[in-house]
This record gives C-alpha cells, structure tokens and sequence, in this order.
C-alpha cells in the first residue's frame, strides 16, 4: 500500500495532496498539463524533496520531513515507465531488463530468471537478443515494463505510457500491465490525460489541478465519470 501526504511550493501554485493506494489496485491520476501529476510521481520516487509530508511504502517510511527521513531514489523499489519509453538503444532487450537487477549486484543466475520470467510474461522473450534501437514503440514500452517489474518493486508507476503507441500496441501494453498489477498485488499510480485508459487499467481516479486533488471516486461510479473530464 502506497500512503502519501504531499506539500511543495512550485512556481505557479503549491502542491498540496494526500494519496492512497491499495496493494494491486490501480489509481489512475488525471489533470492537465501542468497540473502536478508529474511532479507528484517524482517526489514520490524520490526525484523531488517536498517541502513537507510523509510517505509510506506498506508502512514504511521513506519519507518524513519531521523526521527527518529521506530514503534515497535507489532504496525506495518503484519500478517508473516514463512516456517516453526510456530504454537504452545500444544494449539488446535482454540487457535492458537485467539493467536494474545487476546495478544491485543481483546473483547472475538470480538475474536470468527473473529475465526470462519477465520477457515470457510481457510477449517479448522472441526479442531478447534484438537492440532496442530497432523496436517499435509498444516493443520499447513493454521493454521498459518488463525492466521495471523485474526488480520486484514496491509500487509501479506510469507517467502516460501509451502516448504514441498505435491501437493494438495500447491495447497489448494496458492488457499487460492489468495483469501484472493483479499478478504481483503492488499498488499502481498511472498519470494519464484521456479517461478512456483510466477506464481499461484503473480501479479508481482522482483528478488534480493546481497541485490539488479535485475529486475521487471509483471506476464503477458512473455520475463520477460522467464529470470527470
């Protein structure tokens, strides 16, 4: 379970929000541009300090401004799928998603099961000798899916995943990352614009503008959805 209480004064506005997500539910968060989405996953990841707050990772602190407590962006385990499906171009599929688990100094045989476990999972395992300069944009996206689900992390993140993927590649990416989310009963934030993928991965929204979270409510709400656009 992700618990999150968040303060930070940013240019335009102050940021200013509590979030809470149940072990493998998925909050879909949605805003536009500029309305703090971004910056709420990078703070919690660890890439931004608030100015105050505290979040928790299934009761653990890792951050406290009170207290103190910052755990540093490598010990928090949150596997983060940026947009712009961030692989490294001149390494295979395979060395992509070993990356994280061999920075941490991972068994090598430890590294090539969970791998292979992760490209059979994904659909990709046919790719696993391919440089990732050649995949198509949903090949790069579950490269980057795989990669961060393989270090077994604490909480997923998915800052728009889909954007610039054609039809059937959304459409494979969102059926992939439902199931791993309900395979690996981790709590899951995806940052998105468009309702309908909040529709097809979340389980519930909230919606935010200027750094404030608007209104909640569960994907089975239908007056919510009627008015959360």
């Amino acid at each position: 379970m992700l618990e999150a209480t968040i303060q930070k004064a940013l240019r335009d506005f102050t940021l200013d929000l509590s979030l809470r997500v149940d072990d493998g539910s998925v909050l879909a968060l949605m805003g536009e541009n500029g309305a703090g989405k971004s910056t709420t996953l990078n703070i919690i990841a660890g890439l931004l300090v608030p100015d105050s707050g505290t979040i928790r990772f299934n009761g653990t602190v890792v951050f406290d401004e009170k207290a103190g407590i910052n755990i540093p962006v490598e010990d928090r385990r949150i596997g983060y799928v940026f947009q712009r499906s961030a692989v490294f171009p001149h390494m295979t599929v395979e060395d992509n998603v070993a990356f994280g688990l061999r920075a941490r100094g991972c068994d090598p045989a430890l590294v090539k099961n969970k791998v292979s476990r992760w490209l059979d999972c994904l659909n990709i395992s046919s790719l696993a000798p391919v440089k990732a300069a050649g995949l198509s944009g949903g090949q790069k996206q579950r490269v980057a899916l795989a990669r961060a689900l393989a270090t077994e992390p604490a909480l997923l993140m998915l800052d728009e995943p889909f954007g610039g993927l054609d039809m059937e590649s959304t459409r494979s990416v969102k059926d992939a990352i439902r199931q791993c989310i309900t395979d690996l009963k981790i709590p899951c934030i995806l940052v998105t614009h468009h309702w309908e993928d909040a529709m097809d991965v979340g389980d519930r929204v909230s919606t935010i503008q200027k750094g404030r979270i608007t209104r909640e409510g569960e994907l089975g709400d239908w007056e919510f959805s009627q008015h959360a656009t």
